[in-house]
């Protein structure tokens, strides 16, 4: 006998019950370019390879949606495409890797065209967020530091 896990989307596609802008500390910022980035995967449907594009697609909007605009430049603490990024899931051993808006995987990148990406993009330094798992299940991801973009660090 054969069992599937189907991942099931909230009721009407919102998934605005789980990542609710609450309090300051689980607020998401995106910088202009990210903004842009996001929205040209979006456009290009660069989450087509991904194990579950409409959930993936879903919360790219979302958080398009409830994300505030950074400021320019961005603070060094700020999670976006291309810093370096060290994270722990669920009070596993760290992990780290560089964020990437590339749809196309590439060994040390986590991908914004990723449940994990997707998440992470726009957190801060020491802020946690639930991350929807590929499976169904929703864990937290804590974000515990980031190293800004190389062309960043002459700002």
């Amino acid at each position: 006998m054969t069992f599937a896990n189907v991942t099931r989307l909230p009721l009407g596609r919102d998934f605005r019950s789980v990542f609710d802008a609450g309090p300051a500390q689980t607020r998401f910022f995106l910088t202009v370019e990210d903004r842009i980035g996001i929205e040209r995967l979006l456009r290009q449907r660069g989450t087509r390879n991904a194990p579950n594009p409409v959930l993936l697609e879903g919360l790219l909007r979302h958080k398009l949606r409830i994300s505030r605009g950074a400021a320019e430049p961005a603070p060094q603490e700020l999670v976006v495409a291309g810093c370096h990024v060290t994270y722990e899931i669920g009070g596993e051993d760290a992990r780290s890797g560089m964020l990437a808006m590339n749809p196309v995987p590439f060994p040390g990148h986590v991908l914004v065209a990723s449940l994990l990406g997707a998440t992470l993009i726009g957190m801060r330094v020491l802020q946690r967020a639930p991350l929807l798992r590929d499976d169904g299940r929703i864990d937290t991801v804590f974000v515990l530091d980031v190293s800004p973009p190389p062309c960043h660090h002459a700002a």
